[in-house]
């Protein structure tokens, strides 16, 4: 890449949770005494993690409901799957952890870089008391999230909120994130310049929009902005 093909957004937002926060490492604890209570202990709590999370997905495409009551349902539909008996409730355990949960060693030093030349924001899945739970770089300025937009990522509901709240066009914001069913299937169509944050190395879906750039870390963004 040249020094003049650099990219120079004046807004450079991204998705949390795996992106800069290892909510997997941060939750599994949790889910594991989920498990526990309710006859799972024998299950991988791996697997049952992304069956979990890839209900909440499907469940984004729906009319809003509050994050809390679409992981509450996820839960349910996941002791279903599996075959155990549990009470849903349980899904406070995971709410519980956020204080918790990590940021990767990577985040803090590139967004601070980052933030000396364009503003930072986070685009999240999440209620807003929930987010607030989480350690977050002091240079995120804005703050876009399902409960404030009343709808999530992958329909485009939450990354209109952010082109409304952004005060650039949309060809000045960059948008960094790891979920293709949320960031690459939500931004794309909607003109976005994203960079799929591909942390665990998966396989893009078939199905999937292209990303503009594809990097194995936030702090390869830096080889973008130059």
């Amino acid at each position: 890449m040249t020094a003049a093909s650099k990219l120079s957004p004046s807004l450079v937002s991204f998705d949390v949770f795996g992106t800069l926060v290892d909510v997997r490492a941060g939750s599994y604890a949790a889910f594991q005494s989920i498990l526990e209570e309710s006859g799972g202990a024998h299950l991988d709590v791996r697997e049952f993690w992304e069956h979990w999370e890839n209900r909440n997905i499907a469940h984004y495409w729906e009319p809003y409901r509050p994050y809390r009551a679409i992981c509450e349902r996820s839960l349910e539909e996941s002791f279903a799957h599996f075959g155990l008996s549990g009470d849903a409730r349980l899904i406070e355990r995971y709410f519980d952890a956020f204080a918790g949960f990590e940021l990767f060693p990577d985040v803090e030093e590139t967004l601070a870089r980052i933030a000396e030349r364009a503003r930072i924001a986070v685009v999240s899945n999440i209620d807003d008391d929930l987010l607030a739970r989480v350690r977050l770089p002091p240079c995120v300025t804005l703050f876009c999230t399902a409960e404030k937009a009343r709808g999530y990522k992958p329909d485009g509901t939450l990354f209109r909120y952010l082109l409304a709240n952004a005060g650039v066009k949309r060809e000045e914001i960059l948008h960094a994130g790891q979920s293709q069913r949320t960031d690459l299937v939500g931004g794309k169509k909607l003109g976005l310049t994203i960079a799929w944050i591909n942390r665990r190395g998966v396989p893009r879906d078939a199905d999937v929009p292209t990303p503009d750039y594809e990097l194995r870390d936030v702090a390869s963004l830096l080889t973008l902005l130059g």
